[in-house]
């Protein structure tokens, strides 16, 4: 079959980053909290925060539109447009059909994915099953969060975690052999509670975690997130290996999702890794939710850290519950 004849990979990649930085210093004038506390507990030194006259969608357009000239397309060529999100600017009209205006990708199909931080991972395995059915050709993937709109800004122990972005990868056919060799997707309903933002509903529970006035932000119990996100991380990534037919030491990167330095060193450490094959870029942008991973993912191949052949782990965690993981073997 010719669908068995090639790859899918990733063949071009782009992000955006809004100007404004928010260091911890800053949160100190804003709320009970210092630069100290929240270096030793979450790694964090400042993150983005999106302009408030800016609607979250246009993040994605620029860093779709990078992600297709980096390719070597125009908007024309994109087949479908898929986009990870999980406080969209509307109900409707998706984020991803706002992109596609944005782009001006007339032939392209759109709808959102909502996995939370584990979106990206979501996003890429939804769209390798186009490309590798022979559906569509070339599919966009944008992931892009304005986290700032959801947060109490007065809740130090969740204020201080979250940063705004998009990242974008344009997945398409590679030589047979490379892209994406295995991948595995995970949710558990009934720990959903750990993490909400409520929505048009909002039980008395709910209402009772949040302190301030709006109760429609994001609440998460931080105990029972660090546990579940080792586990889920380690567990996720070992078995993608195992699909793939490859160990930890053959891996050559690991991009996991940027929540807490703790997280992903107390992962590395179970994994038994080479700290020098992690990426690391949470100490600049916090936890941007689905675009952290291809943010960091573009970040890796612009400082010449992916090189064709070198076998890459991507793994994601977050409300849901859900996680996941993509073994690639990159093609550049």
């Amino acid at each position: 079959m010719e669908s068995q004849k090639y790859g899918v990979g990733i063949v071009g990649t782009g992000l955006f980053l809004p100007e404004k930085i928010l260091t911890n210093f800053d949160l100190e004038k804003m709320v009970e909290t210092s630069n100290d506390w929240i270096v030793q507990r979450t790694g964090i030194h400042q993150r983005r925060i999106i302009h408030e006259d800016m609607p979250a969608y246009e993040m994605g357009v620029e860093a779709g539109r990078k992600a297709i000239e980096d390719a070597g397309l125009v908007s024309e060529d994109i087949d479908l447009i898929l986009t990870t999100t999980f406080a969209s600017d509307y109900y409707s009209p998706a984020a991803a059909s706002c992109i596609q205006k944005g782009l001006g990708a007339t032939r392209a199909a759109a709808f959102d994915v909502n996995a939370a931080c584990t979106g990206y991972i979501y996003g890429l395995t939804i769209a390798e099953q186009f490309i590798r059915t022979g559906y569509y050709k070339n599919v966009l993937v944008v992931s892009v969060e304005a986290n700032s709109r959801v947060v109490d800004w007065k809740d130090r122990n969740t204020c201080i975690l979250f940063g705004d972005g998009a990242g974008a990868t344009l997945l398409s056919r590679v030589p047979e052999g490379y892209g994406i060799q295995s991948s595995a997707l995970f949710s558990d309903g009934e720990g959903g509670k750990v993490i909400t933002v409520p929505s048009t509903f909002i039980t008395e529970k709910d209402i009772q975690k949040r302190s301030g006035e709006n109760k429609r932000v994001l609440s998460l119990d931080g105990s029972e997130v660090m546990k579940f996100a080792v586990r889920s991380m380690v567990s996720s990534v070992n078995l993608v290996l195992e699909k793939g037919g490859i160990s930890v030491e053959e891996m050559n990167f690991l991009i996991p999702h940027q929540a807490n330095i703790r997280i992903i060193e107390g992962a590395v450490k179970r994994l038994n890794m080479d700290e020098s094959k992690v990426y690391k870029n949470i100490d600049r942008y916090g936890n941007m939710s689905s675009a952290s991973i291809p943010v960091a993912l573009c970040e890796a191949r612009k400082e010449g850290k992916l090189k064709s052949g070198d076998y890459v782990v991507m793994v994601g965690f977050g409300g849901g519950l859900t996680w996941g993981s993509t073994l690639m073997k990159w093609y550049e």
